[in-house]
């Protein structure tokens, strides 16, 4: 089978020629207007994206990494409390924690849906928890009925990690329906290029239904300030740029087009996957909808090096989220950590493999991609 154009693990530019005329439009407005830093388009992003997810306020910042720190400090965490997040994540999550002198307690996932263990977050609770850091893995929600529960029983805040499940739904047993990033205290988000919802740089937002955190958090985005040369509280500066909030104004609109779209490439994936004994496919949590930022699957029985090398001979990339746990990455050693706490994420470290996905793949592309990878693991 021949290889198609070249495949890519996200095609942003497949994604911008289809909306290539509004978002020209848009980013043109704002340099003839010249209002680059809090402008209109900042304001109008932020009371749709506040529509969207049903909240009370999004405060627009520089990235996701900044939203988590923003929020770790509007909470008045102090130097030595320790935070709860998962072991198997991306590092900005516990990145945040150690920058501003906390201390973060790593705890191992579930095996089927990538999420964070809720016996494990039990397990390490102490009397210095203050917070827990549950990180929505590849697309999906962690289970935060039950994780809202632990809270509310130790009195702990969540702050909700979202950077990969924007726009999934989460649904509690009473029937209750949330968008993930509103359930916890407070929700952060990424805005990064490759992402669901992602703009044309870096950026960032936090959101809130608390009205005295959602003014804190805006003061602290802002130098600390609320009123100019008035600095209440210690900040940051750290802003969602006018042709950022522009772009992602117009890709809002699509959002949820773009999960389906990414639903449909999963479900390819899985009935070309889903009966092979050395590939398990992706599980679905049963009260969360999954908008695929990731296919990930894992590979059993197989060289997972070596199917790598191979599909990338063949012009397909596949990536590897996550290597190493983050226990055992250097700036996060720590005594208390042992190996032996985390199976699964060790596990999963060793095993996971993640296939393009993106809006843009086409029945010919998915066709080729699955064939090859079925013809080298026979």
């Amino acid at each position: 089978m021949s290889l198609p154009n070249k495949i890519q693990m996200v095609d942003l530019k497949g994604q911008y020629q289809k909306i290539k005329t509004e978002v020209d439009a848009a980013m043109n407005e704002v340099i003839s207007s010249t209002s680059f830093i809090n402008g209109p388009a900042v304001k109008e992003f932020q009371s749709n994206f506040e529509t969207y997810l049903n909240i009370k306020h999004v405060i627009p910042c520089a990235n996701g990494t900044d939203a988590l720190q923003i929020a770790m400090m509007a909470l008045d965490l102090k130097q030595g409390d320790e935070v709860i997040t998962a072991n198997f994540t991306y590092v900005a999550t516990a990145e945040v924690i150690g920058l501003l002198g906390l201390s973060p307690v790593l705890v191992d996932v579930n095996q089927d849906t990538f999420n964070i263990d809720i016996e494990s977050i039990e397990r390490n609770i102490t009397s210095k928890t203050k917070a827990i850091v549950p990180v929505h893995l590849f697309g999906q929600c962690a289970d935060m009925e039950r994780i809202m529960a632990i809270a509310k029983k130790h009195n702990l805040y969540v702050i909700e990690d979202t950077a990969q499940a924007i726009g999934a739904d989460y649904s509690f047993s009473d029937g209750r329906n949330f968008k993930a990033g509103t359930i916890g205290t407070i929700g952060c988000t990424s805005f990064f290029p490759s992402k669901n919802l992602g703009c044309f740089g870096d950026g960032g937002a936090i959101f809130t239904n608390n009205d005295e955190l959602a003014k804190k958090i805006r003061m602290i985005a802002h130098h600390g300030q609320s009123v100019q040369y008035v600095h209440e509280v210690l900040g940051v500066n750290s802003r969602l740029d006018s042709i950022q909030a522009a772009i992602l104004k117009i890709k809002l609109k699509h959002l949820d087009e773009y999960a389906l779209s990414r639903n449909k490439v999963a479900e390819f994936y899985d009935k070309a996957f889903s009966n092979h004994s050395k590939i398990k496919i992706p599980s679905r949590s049963k009260n969360s909808t999954h908008v695929f930022h990731q296919y990930t699957l894992q590979i059993i029985g197989y060289d997972r090096t070596e199917l790598r090398e191979k599909l990338t001979e063949h012009g397909i990339p596949a990536m590897i989220y996550y290597p190493i746990p983050l226990h055992k990455q250097n700036a996060y050693k720590n005594e208390r950590f042992k190996t032996n706490d985390f199976p699964i994420t060790q596990k999963l470290c060793d095993t996971v493999l993640s296939l393009p996905m993106h809006t843009e793949l086409d029945e010919e592309t998915l066709n080729y991609i699955t064939n090859t990878l079925l013809t080298i693991i026979k």
